[in-house]
């Protein structure tokens, strides 16, 4: 069986590096990939003003439907803004590349910091989100929602490990059955409205008080609530950004594509979450940050369903399965909507990478032509948020806005500063005329997108410093990443003088050797290959019996290497032979030490416990040590043939005519010491 073999069942075959091209996607296939994300927030932002106008009691409630009416408007001009953004930087960089084109690198960083944060929020925000949704409709499975968050992000990673298409078809038909249930929903309810018929949602019957202490809020309090309200909301506008980092996804013509995409995801997400709005209202959903306390008449084991759950139950209350449609794909779209960041987050990895500012092992596609370390990274962060806030989304969502509404107000001032430059070498009167529209709009984009930002601080600040914080280590951590990288190519720059590369005056080769077994005689053969101009053996006196038999086995066998025994009154191995090679290269600094160590290849990984790692600490301390070079000398054991042995190979005919079998010559094997072998062959 191969060794690859569970890896092939999970993720699928290797695909050529110029299959890429089959990967892209149309516009019908982009949607649910790329607006996911955005289309599923107006699943939880409905509910996140609700509930914070709810800390005002019932009086406040009406002024719901004029707060998503406002955040409505912010989504429209944040939408048109990015369709000039796709246009006009279509590379994938996105809200980064904007950034760091007209506003420098530094600011580029800022907005790169706020969109990985993004990302790894949207992913823990949608899950567990997606999990409370589904256990408003299945209560018993209340209490594990923890685990089920947990596994369902190991499950996304999964299905994206397979490529981007793999996953934009497989989540297609979820985020359609999405739409089609809420416009369902909200169609249906529109037409029992119109007959007369009443809907009414549980929480209806009970009367919302407001929290202790707000009883009556007027004034700079109201208004304050009303900005927290809309701030609240505003977590609808997540994702929108998502498009624009994922242009180079679509096919030609890229930016025309996703233009278009942008603006289906806008008009139906705006349709969805206006429709939900009136239907909270016109059902009557009473929802409270503590139902205990708040809603008078709800007995004391009373759980409170989210605010979409009551609406569905309500409007599809003499159509029962409507009812579970809703619920199904509401908790599907949630869980999916984290696909957007899957797709956002390896993309922007790769390029952030690629400019020296994250590690390089992100910028490199996986087997099925996906950036599968990006993958894996960003589902390993977000459990880690997911475990740290219990599986609580609305705790998460607190953190969820501040990153994202960054990145907008960069992008925008950032777009206003493009078109300010391109104005003045442009003399074609229409292209002017093309080119002041899209200032414009970007302008009113930049002027929405700042006061959202201005509100969300002045009201989430007691949540959003972890996000903030978060940003400022990530933007920290780049910029030292990008030193280290930038340090290490200009000492691996090749001088123009030759003394930096010049070859050494001699090489003195040593042999490490604790007893004379197969490894050790490996090593010496191996060595003397090599023509050094001195060769000696040396072994470490630990042991003076075991010392003593070498030496006397050494002198038996007539070997003709020098054999040297360094004294070590502590019984340490690493030391002494530290202090030897330090000694020789005090003596003779132009001269190069070359240091064999012999060892053997185990095949199980609980055959290692039973060696010490003295070759892995002294290899790993020698090589330190300038002008010392190290060679593993692996010698395989039986129980690291881990495949059959090739069987024996005939000629074509060779049988027919008689002649023997040969035997394939198997080649002289070599494996990294470091990762699969025993060290017991060192002294």
């Amino acid at each position: 069986m191969p060794a690859d073999l569970p890896k092939r069942i999970l993720i699928g075959r290797a695909l050529r590096s110029d299959k890429l091209g089959e990967t892209l996607l149309s516009k019908r296939i982009a949607l649910p990939v790329f607006a996911s994300d955005a289309l599923s927030s107006v699943a939880y932002a409905p509910e996140e003003i609700l509930l914070t106008l709810s800390i005002a009691g019932a009086s406040a409630i009406h002024f719901s439907w004029q707060i998503g009416l406002v955040v409505a408007v912010v989504m429209l001009a944040v939408v048109a803004s990015y369709r000039q953004n796709v246009h006009a930087y279509p590379s994938g960089g996105g809200d980064y590349e904007v950034a760091t084109v007209n506003h420098g690198p530094n600011s580029g960083l800022v907005v790169a910091s706020a969109l990985l944060v993004d990302y790894v929020l949207t992913v823990a925000v949608s899950t567990t989100s997606g999990v409370a949704n589904v256990v408003s409709a299945v209560p018993s499975l209340r209490g594990h929602e923890l685990v089920l968050s947990v596994v369902v992000v190991i499950l996304l990673m999964g299905v994206n490990l397979r490529g981007v298409r793999e996953s934009g078809s497989a989540f297609a038909v979820p985020t359609y059955a999405f739409m089609i249930g809420v416009m369902g929903m909200v169609v249906w309810g529109a037409i029992r409205s119109a007959l007369g018929q009443d809907m009414h949602a549980e929480s209806s019957a009970f009367h919302l008080e407001a929290t202790p202490g707000n009883d009556s809020l007027a004034g700079f309090a109201m208004v304050f609530l009303l900005l927290k309200a809309f701030s609240s909301g505003c977590a609808a506008l997540t994702g929108v950004e998502a498009i624009s980092n994922g242009v180079p996804a679509f096919r030609k013509p890229k930016s025309k594509n996703a233009a278009t995409t942008l603006l289906l995801m806008a008009s139906i997400a705006v349709v969805m979450f206006m429709g939900i709005i009136w239907l909270a209202r016109l059902t009557g959903v009473q929802m409270a940050e503590d139902p205990a306390e708040q809603l008078v008449g709800a007995g004391a084991d009373y759980h409170q369903k989210t605010a979409l759950a009551q609406i569905s139950e309500a409007v599809f209350s003499n159509f029962t399965p409507g009812f579970y449609f809703v619920a199904a794909v509401t908790g599907l779209i949630l869980v999916l909507a984290a696909n957007t960041a899957f797709n956002g987050f390896p993309v922007l990895g790769s390029i952030l990478a690629q400019d020296r500012y994250l590690p390089r092992q992100l910028h490199t596609r996986g087997d099925r032509l996906a950036f599968s370390n990006g993958i894996i990274l960003l589902a390993g962060v977000a459990i880690l948020f997911i475990v740290a806030f219990n599986a609580d989304p609305t705790r998460l969502i607190q953190l969820y806005i501040v990153g994202v509404f960054v990145s907008f107000n960069m992008s925008q001032s950032g777009m206003i500063r493009h078109w300010t430059r391109l104005l003045r070498s442009e003399t074609d009167p229409k292209k002017r005329a093309h080119m002041q529209r899209s200032r414009a709009i970007n302008t009113f984009g930049l002027v929405m997108t700042m006061a959202v930002l201005i509100v969300v601080l002045a009201t989430k600040i007691s949540h959003a410093w972890i996000a903030i914080a978060t940003m400022v280590v990530l933007f920290v951590l780049m910029k030292a990443i990008r030193r280290h990288y930038e340090r290490v190519s200009h000492e691996l720059v090749a001088a123009e003088e030759p003394d930096d590369v010049a070859p050494p005056t001699r090489v003195h080769a040593i042999v490490l050797v604790s007893k004379l077994h197969k490894p050790a005689l490996r090593a010496l053969a191996y060595a003397r290959l090599a023509r050094a101009h001195t060769l000696e053996a040396v072994t470490v006196n630990v042991d003076l019996a075991d010392t003593e038999a070498l030496r006397q086995d050494w002198d038996a066998r007539g070997i003709d290497v020098p054999l040297k025994v360094l004294d070590s009154p502590f019984r340490e191995i690493t030391g002494p032979v530290l202090d030897y090679v330090k000694n020789l290269r005090r003596s003779s600094p132009r001269d190069v030490v070359s240091v064999y160590i012999p060892e053997y290849v185990v095949g199980h990984w609980y055959e290692h416990l039973l060696h010490n790692q003295s070759a892995l600490r002294l290899k790993g301390r020698l090589l330190f040590k300038p002008g010392v070079m190290v060679t593993s000398v692996p010698w395989q054991l039986e129980s690291s043939e881990r495949r059959k042995p090739q069987k024996a190979w005939s000629a074509p005919g060779a049988v027919r005519r008689g002649e023997p079998r040969h035997q394939v010559n198997r080649a002289f094997e070599t494996s990294d010491s470091a990762q699969s072998s025993s060290k017991d062959g060192s002294p």
